[in-house]
């Protein structure tokens, strides 16, 4: 039987996927001062034990000011690096190839967790309790000083010396997810945070160099994929995942992120990691209407134009829609997030259901053995 191409290996420079599963990154909410804990060695090892091929950390600030919430994993210090690592060479040990995605919230930085009002920090009628256990708020930055959401928290305008630090921040970033050893760095230029912001003419006024049309709004991300990718081994891949559109009339739009793209294969991006929409509003909120596979066009398109790697995600639920994808050439990559929270071993399952793992053989040796004996002895009448 053929190997569906899902479980086949995916080549990223030397690095080596061994299947086309992607778990993209999702926040937790569960760090403090940015370290990782238990909890998040737990959670990623879990995931890498189910049987994905690239593992992502979820989004990690690249300085203090740009964490959505307190509860933000971050890497602009050497203890936040230290408990990174135990966790990449866990996932890596255990077959994954381990990712971390590089962010800064910009004007949708400072807020609750989801779980706490999933509003700004600080503010009526919620500031007395966030103060009370510890969550108090800090100054946002973005490229004008327009709120992500009507009565949140007024962004400062970010000035040249403001620029220059988050460029510096991401590089100063990669250089320790270097030292933590992971295989991938995705940098994130979408949902609305800071890199996004800049790019779409909704939330970007400024008639500057890095501002007034697209070539101007695009700059910070190219200046920040430029300084990650100087520091970043060659023989190590890149990611950066864009809102392929905003949604919203005047935004952003695909034929922009074609072009963006093409820009940032140029620069030595491998992977395009495809999302949409959360210009505004929360962390967790987006305008794209949502059904199965609603971003894979996005992917798809990216792919066929701009000539450049792309990961498909959103509502991929099971593996028969996963193979179906790649066989169409609509992405290289499948990220499946929501799913694998559901069921940390979706890969293994989804090998099952296509046939590519009729031994088990792919699963830990200490679950491997126990199912394969298993399932002769429920096969029989």
């Amino acid at each position: 039987m053929t190997t569906p191409l899902l479980f086949t290996p995916f080549h990223m420079r030397s690095t080596t996927a061994r299947n086309r599963v992607v778990v993209p990154p999702m926040c937790t909410y569960a760090a403090e001062e940015g370290v990782a804990n238990d909890g998040h060695l737990v959670h990623l090892g879990n995931l890498a034990l189910g049987g994905a091929g690239t593992i992502f950390v979820e989004a990690t600030a690249v300085e203090a000011r740009g964490r959505i919430t307190h509860g933000c994993l971050g890497l602009w210090n050497d203890a936040q690096a230290a408990a990174l690592g135990r966790i990449a060479a866990f996932m890596k040990a255990r077959g994954a190839a381990a990712g971390v995605q590089l962010a800064h919230a910009g004007r949708k930085a400072c807020v609750q967790r989801p779980w706490m009002g999933d509003g700004p920090l600080g503010l009526a009628p919620l500031g007395a309790e966030d103060a009370a256990h510890g969550d108090r708020a800090w100054e946002i930055i973005g490229p004008s000083g327009e709120p992500a959401v009507a009565g949140w928290l007024v962004p400062r305008a970010m000035e040249r010396r403001d620029i220059d630090a988050v460029v510096a921040a991401f590089a100063a970033a990669a250089r320790r997810a270097l030292s933590c050893g992971f295989d991938v760095v995705e940098i994130h230029g979408g949902h609305g945070y800071l890199i996004h912001s800049f790019l779409s003419p909704l939330s970007n006024t400024r008639r500057d160099a890095y501002g007034d049309g697209r070539s101007g709004r695009m700059r910070l991300a190219l200046e920040i994929t430029d300084a990650v990718r100087a520091v970043w081994p060659a023989e190590r891949p890149l990611f950066f995942r864009i809102s392929a559109v905003d949604g919203l009339e005047g935004g952003w739009q695909l034929e922009d992120s074609v072009e963006l793209a093409r820009a940032l294969a140029a620069r030595g991006v491998d992977v395009v990691d495809c999302s949409s929409g959360g210009l505004h509003g929360s962390a967790v909120s987006a305008l794209v209407p949502r059904s199965r596979g609603y971003q894979v066009p996005f992917a798809a398109r990216i792919r066929r134009e701009a000539r450049v790697a792309t990961q498909a995600v959103g509502l991929i639920v099971d593996g028969v829609q996963a193979e179906a994808i790649l066989q169409a050439g609509d992405a290289d990559l499948v990220a499946v997030g929501r799913e694998a929270l559901y069921d940390p071993y979706w890969a293994h399952h989804a090998a099952r259901a296509l046939g590519a793992d009729p031994e088990f053989s792919a699963w830990p040796r200490l679950q491997g053995w126990y199912l394969a004996r298993r399932e002769k002895t429920a096969s029989k009448p």
